[in-house]
Formats: C-alpha cells, structure tokens, sequence
C-alpha cells in the first residue's frame, strides 16, 4: 500500500517551515528598504570613531584651541543662510562615503580552486608531452595558465566548464586516445556527474561542460505536435531547435523534446528499443502508444505477459492486446496480411489516377514488447516465430502508414531477427549502458559521460543518420499499478480512450477489412 503524507493539521512541521520562510523573506526585503539608512549609520560610526581616534592623538595643549575653532565654526554655519541644512547634507553625505563597503569582490579561483587546476595540469602531463618536443606546452612544474584557458566552478568548489589546449601532435582521431583523457578528465573533476567532450580539433582544444540531469517531472500528456510526429522524450535545450509547452511540478513551461516522424515520408518509420530490465522500455512503448491512439489504431503484442497494458483492453482504438504466443501469431499475421491489403489496394487506386483509399492513410501502430520471449517459446514448441511475420510491416509498411515499434532488453539483442534489426533505424537505448553496447545499438558511441545512477526512462535516442541526444522519456506508468505515483497514474487515465462498451454503436468505427 502507497504511504500517504500526513495532513497538515497533523504536521507539526509545516507551520514552522512556513513562519521561518515568512520572517526570512521579511527580512530580506527589509534589507533592501532600509539598506541606505544602514549605510548612512555605518559611515557616523565610521565618522565618530575616527574622530575619536583623531581626538586622543591630539596632544592636551591643543585641544583648547581646536575646540574653540570648532564652536567658531559651528557659529559661522549656524549664522549663514541654510547653513544648517548644508552642514546637515555635507555630513550625511560624508556618512554615505564612510559607510560604503569597500571590500573588494572575489575574483578568480581560490586556493583550492588553484591546486585542483594544478592537479588537473600535472595530471595530463604525461598524455600530452613527449621526450622530442622542443617547447611542450606539458610540463612537470610548468605554467598551467597557457594551456587552461577558461574555467568555472559550482557552489562546491567543483569545475562545471574547462577548456583546455593540447599539442598539436596529440592523435585526437583516435578513440582511445580521446577516451584515455576523458576518463582522466571525469575522474580529476568529480565522478557522479555527466559531462560533455567537445574536441576541437582544428584548433586543438578540448572543451569540458558539467550537464545538468534531465528533468524528471514531467509525465504522460497531450503534446502539442504535428500528424505523424511522436515525442519521444526530452533533451537538453541546445540539443534541438524546437520546444514544446508542457505540465510539469512546477508548471507549465516549454522543454526540448525529440520528435520522432513517422508516415509515407519518413526516412525511419520503424523504432528499436533497447535496454536492461527495469530502465523504462516498456514505458516508452506505453508513452509511444497513447500519442499513437491520437493518429490511428494500435495493436499491442507483450510478450512479457505480465499485463502492462491491460489498461488498453477494450478501448476505442485498440485492434488487440495479446500476451500469449497463439493470440500474437495471430495478431502479426493479420497486420501483414493487413499491409498486403493496403499496397494492393493504393498500388490499383494510384494505376486508376485515383488519391489512394482512406482505410490505407490511417495509421496502424504494431507495438511488440520483448518479442524475443516469444521467439523462444516459438522455437520450443515448433512454431513460426513471430519475427518472421514482421517482414512485409517492417519492408513495405511506411508507404501504407504502418509503424512498427519493438522494444526488448538490452541483453536479448541478439536474438532479434536480422529484418528487425536492418528496419529499425530509429534506436532508443535506455539505462546505464556500456558505451560498446551503445555504440552497438546507435551506430555511435555516446556524446555524453552516463552516470552510474539513472532514472527510469533515462538514455540516448537517435533518429537514422541523425545526431545522438540525451533523452528522458515521459513518466507513463502502468495506471493500474498501486506502486506509482497517483498523479503519473491519473495523467495515464485520462489519456486512454473510451471503452468500447461505453460508446454507442453508431458512434464506434468498425475494424476494416478483419476478415483479412
């Protein structure tokens, strides 16, 4: 059962918290207001103090006829026109000087800031120097101001941004080489956290940037997107040119997100999911399907046969959910069979000079989670493994609006079947991975240090030859699982479409062509 917060009138920690927010906000703007008055009474006690001072180095002699020229001074003032009121100006202003903090601000790196850089420098000397260079710019004692150009620290002393120089004889083409000073770089800057390499290598620098963790809040909605685009999750904000509003814990606000585009023009209509168990595929597939209920129908295949999508059963929209493996060869064989239809039919429309039919411009989604359980228990008993029926989906299904998407862990690659692998050129790899294994999946080796610790739904996505971006799919749990958040749930509730057997039948569109 889901702990619930107690109330607040039970919560003896809530009034507390909310007077001490109270008395310091009030005391920060009272600072503010008064802050001229606090200056002024710094520099009188400024002003008096060295008066003081002035008066006790004065010796007793004199100290008859320096007060006899003050009283006469003071006469003159008061007898002159306004010369109270000027007098009264000249001090307060004298007080304002006297009372400015003139404390110069920090700048640079402290002492500890200091060592780290030289620790950092001394470190990548022996990457970075040779016996034959005349003049290296690595040496064991020399100037680390030369090569280390730029730099910031966190709050916490830490470097969050470095941009250094290396020899020009460096072999910055070289994988290893660069992942040699990568890992040396993450290791003297602070493991834990996710950092960006941006090798420069006409100039040869090498730029170091802390990222910030993806955020983590926002969950199943609504997007507001174009026909036949999906988001798969959200990135960071330089990655993509685009943004998109959504609801998150602190409202609503616009966050990068990576679209993926499927239909008759997409150059990567089918997608791969991959990684280990527990890292959010199955809520990306379930993300993916809610947004895919919005463009066309969906027919749903777990091989893991735990019920994760039992909240799709008997919903407007939903051909079928199958769990077992009868049910599931069933299934792909009427979505290729299905696919077959659909070419004949817009290959004779486009002979005849006629648009191509309507029932073959609707979407079909055929979603496929952890299809290699099924493969298995296929093999066992002798069956037709269910990848096979995939062929004529995955071969000739963008032109007729079919979508393929398989999901499965990272650890049962290998055993998808080639046409699944070749077919899906949109990847999605999700959870601390090996960047070998990454690279394996993308085609590239990761952009980014992943850290060891991950959120659920937290990788990389790359669309065809495109960039790798960092991603952070939606939170889209199962809504019927009580250990989930109530609100991820209910965001979850209220995307599903009606029940079929809360519409009217007039209202309920009819399967096309099932007999198929």
């Amino acid at each position: 059962m889901a702990r619930r917060p107690l109330p607040r009138i039970l919560n003896p920690s809530a009034p507390i918290a909310r007077s001490r927010d109270f008395a310091r906000t009030a005391a920060d703007s009272a600072t503010d207001v008064l802050h001229p008055l606090i200056v002024i009474s710094r520099g009188l006690r400024r002003l008096a103090a060295a008066g003081r001072r002035r008066w006790s180095a004065t010796p007793s002699e004199r100290r008859g006829p320096a007060l006899l020229t003050a009283a006469a001074c003071a006469v003159a003032v008061a007898l002159m026109p306004y010369g109270p009121l000027v007098a009264l100006i000249a001090l307060m202003g004298a007080a304002a000087w006297a009372g400015h903090d003139r404390t110069p601000a920090a700048t640079g790196p402290g002492e500890a800031e200091l060592g780290r850089l030289r620790v950092l420098y001394e470190a990548l000397v022996p990457y970075f120097c040779t016996a034959n260079d005349p003049s290296p710019l690595y040496a064991h004692g020399g100037d680390w101001q030369q090569v280390l150009s730029a730099y910031e620290f966190d709050d916490d002393g830490r470097l969050a941004r470095l941009q250094l120089r290396y020899p020009p004889y460096f072999t910055d083409g070289d994988p290893q080489s660069r992942d040699r000073i990568e890992q040396l770089l993450q290791a003297k800057c602070g493991r834990g956290r996710e950092y960006l390499f941006e090798w420069d290598e006409e100039a040869n620098e090498l730029a170091l940037t802390v990222l910030p963790p993806l955020p983590t809040d926002i969950c199943a909605q609504r997007f507001i997107t174009a026909p036949g685009e999906t988001v798969l999750g959200f990135t960071d904000a330089g990655g993509v040119q685009r943004t998109v509003p959504v609801t998150g814990a602190e409202g609503t606000r616009d966050a990068p997100p990576v679209m993926w585009r499927t239909g008759p023009r997409s150059t990567e209509p089918h997608l791969l999911a991959l990684g280990p168990s527990g890292t959010g595929v199955t809520t990306l597939v379930r993300s993916i399907a809610l947004q895919a209920l919005h463009q066309g129908d969906v027919l749903v295949v777990d091989g893991s046969g735990t019920g994760e999508y039992a909240c799709l059963v008997g919903r407007q929209g939903v051909l079928a959910v199958e769990c077992g493996l009868g049910g599931a060869l069933a299934s792909l064989e009427w979505a290729a069979n299905e696919t077959e239809r659909r070419l004949i039919s817009a290959n004779r429309a486009r002979q005849a000079g006629r648009p191509a039919p309507q029932d073959t411009s609707r979407q079909l989604w055929i979603l496929l989670d952890r299809p290699a359980g099924l493969s298995l228990l296929a093999a066992a008993e002798r069956r037709r493994d269910p990848q096979e029926l995939l062929q004529v989906p995955l071969r000739h299904g963008r032109t007729v609006g079919v979508t393929v998407v398989v999901g499965d862990q990272l650890d049962h690659a290998d055993a998808l079947s080639e046409t699944v692998r070749s077919h899906t050129r949109a990847r999605v790899v999700l959870g601390p991975a090996d960047p070998r294994q990454v690279h394996a999946v993308l085609g590239v080796p990761p952009h980014t240090t992943p850290v060891p610790g991950m959120p659920p739904g937290r990788g990389y996505a790359r669309v065809g030859t495109g960039p790798a971006h960092r991603l952070q799919v939606p939170a889209t749990p199962d809504p019927y699982d009580d250990t989930a958040s109530e609100t991820h749930r209910r965001a979850v509730l209220e995307l599903l479409p009606d029940r079929l057997d809360a519409v009217p039948p007039a209202a309920r569109r009819p399967p096309e062509h099932a007999d198929t």
